[in-house]
């Protein structure tokens, strides 16, 4: 265990919505969607390549035999409405023009007899692997500071271009901020990056005219100083954008999508995939548990891994870490599986109810720090455990 430091600089990083990566995990997430929305036991991998003008899915799909046809023919219309909902009606990239090519084919038999619960067997894991959660008490949504204002950032703008499309700005964006930390706190801002895609015949300084004060309200106040340094657009003109400007793939932006860098990653994408996938799921379920760690009270920091064999059923391994503190971690370790019937592929899919169609709202600004939503969606996000968590402490 390292000693926390006094005094440090630390940065993540986001992507908006229009990043060309983004578009492939929307669209990738919208055909888990489709799947689980008429069959909720239904298999999805689905990777997705966008580029110039072309919308690209392959992957395993599992799903009643009666359904599978009519699943598969009606994905277009879905994959190319969440291309509208995100904005792009460019030259380069238009949702109803695009080329659009499904190669989707049944899953593995080999896979499916591993993950299959049968006769005294029960659900095994979608694959090996290890998976990591983490919490930490620097921002109300329990999320590294660096990161939550990354995506604050960013949802900001999207809302503003979605409800002004005078205001010129595009769908593709990135978000980069530094912030000094002292006693292990956030207290300052020290640089922030913003390139965002926009209309011809804007400058960078028109487009830093136009984002700042989007920027100025997500942080709390006084945190943008003086000696603050602004970096909007610096390469200059950004009008070519979006999968036109960049090829985008499924699952580029694990580190976006979990904790930009303040935890350790198991390497596993989450976009694309059922729940059956441990990748997903049980990264999820170490989000919730960590999350109700520091809920609770009983730590200010907390890392969590749980580690799979694929086809079995009980996890290798669980191990807690709370950085220092008085908790006993080792006693979490036989506490947290147990909360969520021992952290099995099947217990976590049913205590968290990840079988239904809740994932397109996934793919972008974070898997993590997001509300819980009435019908399930980001249910990972509850603090439901805290109580119980500090009674057995």
């Amino acid at each position: 265990m390292t000693t926390e430091r006094s005094h440090y600089l630390f940065t993540s990083e986001s992507v908006s919505e229009g990043h060309p990566d983004k578009v492939a995990d929307r669209i990738s997430d919208t055909v888990v969607d489709a799947f689980l929305e008429v069959d909720p036991v239904a298999r999805v991998a689905c990777e997705t390549m966008v580029t110039t003008n072309r919308i690209i899915l392959a992957g395993e799909v599992r799903a009643q035999e009666t359904l599978l046809p009519g699943l598969l023919a009606g994905l277009e219309e879905k994959v190319r409405a969440a291309v509208r909902d995100i904005g792009y009606e460019q030259d380069g990239f238009h949702w109803k023009t695009a080329d659009y090519a499904c190669h989707l084919h049944p899953q593995s038999s080999d896979i499916a007899q591993g993950v299959d619960a049968a006769g005294n067997k029960d659900e095994g894991a979608g694959d090996q692997g290890i998976m990591f959660g983490y919490a930490t008490n620097e921002t109300p949504e329990l999320m590294p500071a660096t990161l939550q204002y990354s995506h604050n950032i960013l949802k900001s703008l999207a809302d503003a271009r979605h409800a002004d499309k005078a205001l010129g700005l595009e769908p593709d964006a990135k978000s980069q901020v530094t912030l000094v930390y002292e006693n292990g706190k956030p207290v300052r801002v020290a640089s922030i990056v913003l390139s965002t895609q926009h209309r011809e015949g804007l400058s960078p300084a028109d487009v830093a005219d136009i984002v700042r004060p989007y920027i100025l309200k997500v942080f709390p106040e006084g945190f943008v100083d003086e000696a603050t340094r602004w970096h909007v657009n610096p390469t200059g003109n950004f009008v070519i954008g979006g999968p036109d400007g960049d090829c985008g793939l499924t699952g580029r932006k694990i580190i976006v999508d979990t904790y930009g860098g303040a935890s350790p990653h198991g390497g596993g994408a989450f976009s694309g995939k059922d729940p059956t996938k441990v990748d997903r799921s049980a990264a999820y379920a170490c989000r919730y548990l960590a999350k109700n760690v520091v809920a609770a009270g009983l730590a200010e920091k907390c890392t969590l891994q749980i580690g799979y064999a694929i086809g079995v059923t009980d996890p290798l391994s669980f191990y807690v870490d709370l950085h220092g503190g008085e908790v006993d971690p080792a006693r979490l370790e036989d506490i947290l599986p147990q909360l969520i019937g021992g952290a099995t592929p099947r217990a976590i899919r049913e205590h968290l109810g990840l079988n239904r169609p809740i994932y397109a709202r996934t793919a972008a600004y974070g898997h993590f720090g997001r509300q819980p939503e009435p019908d399930g969606g980001f249910s990972w996000e509850r603090t439901d455990l805290a109580d119980q968590l500090r009674r057995a402490f």
